[in-house]
């Protein structure tokens, strides 16, 4: 049984494309299949995990965050 097909074309900034690229569990995995991952991803997150990393973006934004630098810095390394 196959599965019904849309053909549609979309643009993707080249680091989009690179990170999709990246993210290919074998170099013949098609984007179809990645974005399908992504997607069943997304799903399978609670509505408090989404919450939490909603809050996370809106405090990145906001400056809220330290350097992997700074962080060193602070413990002494």
């Amino acid at each position: 049984m196959s599965i019904p097909v849309a053909t549609t074309t979309i643009q993707l900034s080249k680091e989009t494309k690179k990170t999709l690229e990246s993210m290919k569990l074998h170099p013949r995995e098609t984007y179809e299949e990645v974005l399908g991952r992504i997607l069943e991803d997304l799903r399978e997150l609670s509505e408090q995990t989404k919450k939490e990393i909603e809050q996370a973006i809106r405090e990145i934004k906001a400056g809220k965050y330290r350097t992997h630098e700074q962080l060193r810095s602070e413990m002494g390394y």
